[in-house]
């Protein structure tokens, strides 16, 4: 064979390897799913366009009150009005919202609104309280102007990338919230307790410094100093000239001295409130430990025996525990959102389960399908005897169960208002109680079931009317007199999680001192009295957070206690819970909360509007509401690149662009990709669309791909110049190109959160071009001449590609490789035409975690099948992959040396027995995380996340007509199974790639021996 022809043949073979890969899915990964078709409308103002569905219609024209308000105060802060109109996406709640597809990706519990910086959309999930409505949308509007200022300073978005998250959040807080800083005050509290005030730095680099807290803090510091001029000021100045320089120039001092006046301000500030305060670990007595781990939502059995609670304490997900309520030992996982099939997620932020008062069953909120439901668990087996959903009442907080086990209130919202609903257990039936805007959480019931007691904005600040919003009081319902009163110790405070010991005492946590504390409230002496002085909170994540518990039977009170940035679980006995009788200062809440002491607060813009509710407001006919029709709208281009390249042999043009267009609600993408690189032949490009209006998601590829590679040839002739025959360099160039014409459909159903089916069918026509140029030189380089030629090419090849794939995802990833869980993916993919073949491919891989060992092993099968599956125009399949197995590297092989049948030039058994059409891999691996976090690594070195990896490879690959020996030998001239052990390293580098160095010792390359070997991937 020569020289050329054997480059064809490689030539076409890499060409249906590039066939058979370029339109596969994502291998593996989650799914968005659409439960929902959300028939969107457009409310316009002069400034909004928002976006909202009709069961949403009662709550979006008060929204869009609070936008107009939010934009007038954020104008006079930054100095600028908005470019254009600001989309708005508004969910009914939370469910709805992870739904959403203007954000890729999987949303969070925790995320509670998002502004994503293409065409500045702001996605936000309403919650059923004004107040916390009116917080979001102000706060995510701030990020609008952030991103509208940045793409007018700089044209390029990836400077967000650079700015400090404490900065842009706690801007954010600050702009929202003022100096007024309850939540912020107990971080910093804690902070100064523990002596961890950070630095500047330290935010900005270490994650236990919740950003948003701590940046909330650090802007509060800087306006007292430099006013509120400075947010404008500053943040203009670290867009053009970059963090450390801009705040240098802004401020006149350089950050680490900054942080040497924010530390010395905390600490002067918060030591005093800290004086005849409990320390959290001296309180009661903990049960449940909280070092770097988030224990919430704590509640006790009605006995008094068992205590159910969330936690992270498993690492990834937040899952139920039991535990000894009179020692704290864990008894037993209750329930994990990770592994689950009855449901995608336990419903953990702002959420509290409930027990029966027998002690036998928890009931708890989990998502499924989209929404909200009720899940009814029996504790001692921990099966899941049922699940209840409640129709249009798609998102769910609190859960009560009834003293007489006949019904559970659920506090949940419809169209994003928030009520109070009876459900009947045995019918499953669903009565409303209240039906008003006011919000309404957190019920229980007195030991009678006669009372019922809640959480609501109900209150003298609150006037809906005007929009105005007071805080959260405690409220009674008579079922008898189907009466509701209120029960505060003063207006503008919080009051949450009331729980009732017996008919005439509610429990309860408030912050009339700035402290969140336990309280006591007795109904016969309408008096109030004070169970804890805690140095920092009784809290959960957010303000309104479930904190307490209280045993129905005995009266002691089980709560989480923020210590250290975590939450840990006491234990109150009933006996210490009785209290001191309080009288409320207003003059101390003010001092506690807010952050830090202002003067003359009328002279800051943020605090003056905080302060001023609009008097006007306007009418609902103002806004006008139309139907939503999705139009494409550029949403990104890449920066195009162009270029030239000449020289004596001609000239050659390189260059590309691609585009992204998008609707507003995400649901319609298109992406268009031209690149050039040589001629005209070399001119490709590509255009793929995605549907994903509804829970079928479907798209269509189309392309004309050109693949260009090349050879030079040298060599010396003879020609005439002149009359004069001379010896010529004769320097020929044969440039190889493919064609890659494609057509393709693809589509996926989700199944749920971790599985799916996917299935595709196109056309692919593979078609080549082999041209020859020659050019004459003399021997010292003088130009004679050229000659080009076309030369003859292989036929196309035509493909019609189907597939069908089972995926499933319950995997969660550690630094560089999962660690926890399983994933699989079973595909089928007939071929017809030009070829005929069947693939089949079986993958599946489990995790065990042994915190902080995880033992990974991988079972694969990759084969064609049928009349084609062994021809040599398809690229045959290997083992030698060092994804695959390890130390087999086809590139690594010295063929004169590990080549050992001598008989037969052209035949090495050794590297042979790794291609084949079908093959089959076995993989162990015992991963243990060497540099991490404090929580997952042995050093604490979160730069450079680093896993040390024994492992154990092993596979074989066979054709049709070689089937497979499978015994262990060293040396053999059969296909049997190849094997390697080491170890290796796996470096997360900078979190934009895996690398991974290993030392593998194969077993069946003995004259290769124990080598070092590199590759670029995460661990499977």
């Amino acid at each position: 064979m020569s020289r050329q022809s054997a480059f064809v043949a490689l030539f076409l073979v890499l060409s249906l390897f590039v066939a058979m890969h370029s339109g596969r899915a994502q291998y593996f990964g989650r799914n968005k799913v659409q439960y929902e078709d959300f028939n969107f409308k457009v409310l316009s103002t002069e400034q909004f366009n928002v976006y909202f569905y009709p069961s949403e219609k009662e709550l979006v024209f008060d929204s869009t009150i609070l936008l107009e308000r939010w934009l007038e105060r954020l104008e006079q802060v930054f100095k600028v009005t908005l470019s254009d109109r600001q989309p708005v996406i508004l969910y009914a709640n939370h469910a709805d919202f992870q739904q959403t597809n203007v954000i890729s990706g999987l949303i969070p519990q925790g995320v509670g609104g998002v502004t994503e910086g293409m065409k500045r959309r702001m996605v936000i999930p309403l919650t059923g309280f004004y107040r916390e409505n009116d917080h979001v949308l102000g706060h995510e509007l701030v990020h609008a102007f952030h991103y509208d200022i940045m793409k007018r300073a700089k044209g390029d978005l990836r400077i967000a990338n650079q700015l400090p998250t404490w900065f842009i959040e706690g801007m954010a807080e600050y702009l929202t919230l003022g100096h007024h800083a309850p939540l912020t005050s107990m971080w910093l509290r804690d902070a100064v307790l523990n002596d961890d005030v950070p630095t500047l730095e330290e935010v900005m680099r270490d994650q236990k410094y919740f950003p948003y807290r701590y940046g909330h803090a650090i802007w509060a510091f800087l306006t007292e100093k430099y006013g509120d001029e400075v947010v404008p000021g500053l943040f203009n100045a670290i867009i053009h000239n970059g963090y450390q320089k801009g705040m240098r120039t802004v401020l006149g001092i350089k950050t680490d001295s900054l942080s040497v006046l924010w530390k010395d301000k905390v600490v002067n500030h918060y030591t005093p409130q800290l004086q005849n305060r409990t320390r959290p670990d001296s309180l009661g007595k903990q049960l449940i430990a909280g070092k770097h781990l988030t224990n919430l939502s704590p509640v006790v059995s009605p006995d008094g025996k068992y205590l159910v609670y969330i936690s992270n304490r498993s690492l990834f997900t937040m899952d139920f525990y039991l535990a000894n309520a009179e020692t704290g030992e864990v008894i037993k996982k209750l329930v994990s959102s990770g592994t689950d099939a009855h449901f995608d997620a336990i419903r953990f932020m702002n959420s509290i389960g409930s027990w029966s008062p027998d002690s036998r069953k928890f009931a708890f909120v989990v998502l499924r399908k989209g929404d909200n439901e009720i899940a009814v668990l029996d504790v001692e087996s921990r099966n899941i005897e049922r699940i209840i959903k409640l129709g249009q009442v798609s998102a769910i907080t609190d859960l009560a169960w009834s003293p007489q086990g006949d019904e559970i209130i659920v506090a949940g919202t419809k169209g994003g208002q928030s009520d109070l609903y009876a459900l009947t257990l045995k019918s499953e039936k669903l009565q409303q109680i209240t039906d008003d805007k006011y919000a309404e959480i957190q019920p229980d019931w007195s030991a009678d079931g006669n009372l019922l007691a809640f959480v609501t904005d109900r209150g003298e600040k609150t006037r809906l009317k005007e929009l105005a919003f007071g805080s959260v009081n405690i409220a009674v319902y008579d079922f008898e007199k189907e009466q509701i009163k209120t029960i505060s110790i003063a207006e503008g405070i919080k009051h949450i999680n009331p729980q009732f010991y017996g008919n005439n005492e509610l429990i309860f946590v408030s912050d009339p001192d700035g402290f969140s504390d336990i309280y006591r409230y007795s109904l016969e002496e309408d008096r109030f009295y004070r169970v804890t002085k805690i140095a920092t909170g009784i809290s959960g994540l957010t303000q309104l957070s479930p904190a307490i518990s209280v045993a129905r039977n005995n009266g002691d009170v089980v709560c989480s206690v923020f210590n250290r940035s975590s939450y840990t679980i006491h234990r109150i006995k009933h006996d210490q819970s009785r209290g001191e009788p309080f009288t409320f200062k207003e003059n101390m809440y003010a001092q506690n909360t807010t952050f830090p002491q202002i003067t003359d607060s009328e002279q800051l813009i943020v605090d003056s509007y905080l302060n001023t509710i609009p008097a006007d407001v306007p009418q609902e006919g103002q806004f006008a509401i139309d139907p939503y029709n999705p139009s494409l709208e550029l949403l990104y281009v890449g920066r195009p690149a162009i270029g030239v390249a000449v020289n004596r042999f001609g000239a050659a043009l390189g260059g590309g662009v691609n585009m992204i267009f998008g609707d507003i609600l995400g649901n319609h993408m298109l992406a268009t990709a031209v690149q050039m690189n040589g001629g005209v032949k070399d001119i490709g490009g590509q255009v793929s669309y995605i549907n994903r209006d509804n829970r079928f998601n479907w798209g269509a590829v189309v392309g004309h791909i050109p693949y260009r590679t090349g050879r030079v040839f040298s060599g010396l002739d003879t020609v005439t110049v002149d009359g004069d025959r001379v010896l010529a360099r004769d320097l020929e160039m044969v440039r190889y190109r493919i064609f890659y014409d494609q057509l393709s459909l693809i589509a996926e159903y989700p199944l749920s959160r971790n599985r799916r089916f996917e299935v595709s069918s196109g056309y692919t026509r593979i078609s080549y071009d082999i041209e020859s140029e020659r050019i004459l030189t003399t021997l010292n380089g003088y130009y004679l001449g050229n000659r080009q030629s076309q030369l003859d090419a292989p036929a196309a090849i035509n493909l019609w590609q189907s597939s069908i794939a089972y995926v499933g995802d319950y995997s969660f990833f550690g630094f560089t490789s999962p660690i926890r869980g399983s994933r699989y993916r079973f595909e089928v993919e007939p071929t017809f035409g030009s070829l005929r073949y069947l693939s089949v491919l079986a993958d599946y891989r489990g995790y065990q975690f042994w915190r902080p060992f995880t033992l990974a092993f991988r079972m694969l099968h990759h084969g064609r099948y049928l009349r084609d599956a062994e021809s040599d125009r398809l690229s045959p399949l290997t083992v030698s992959y060092e994804t695959m197995v390890r130390g087999y590297d086809l590139g690594s092989f010295n063929l004169s040396k590990e080549c050992r049948d001598v008989s037969n030039p052209y035949n090495c058994p050794e590297l042979d027995r790794l291609l084949g059409s079908r093959l089959g891999v076995i993989n162990l691996e015992l991963r243990y995380p060497l540099l991490g976090t404090e929580q997952f690594g042995l050093l604490n070195f979160r730069y450079l996340p680093t896993d040390l990896v024994a492992f154990f490879d092993g596979g074989v690959a066979w054709t049709k007509y070689e089937e497979p020996v499978l015994k262990f030998k060293e040396s053999s001239n059969e296909r049997i199974p190849v094997f390697s052990t080491g170890l290796a390293l796996r470096v997360n580098l900078f979190g934009y790639l895996v690398g991974q160095v290993y030392y593998a010792y194969p077993f069946q390359r003995p004259e290769q021996g124990a080598h070092f070997g590199f590759v670029i991937a995460p661990g499977w």
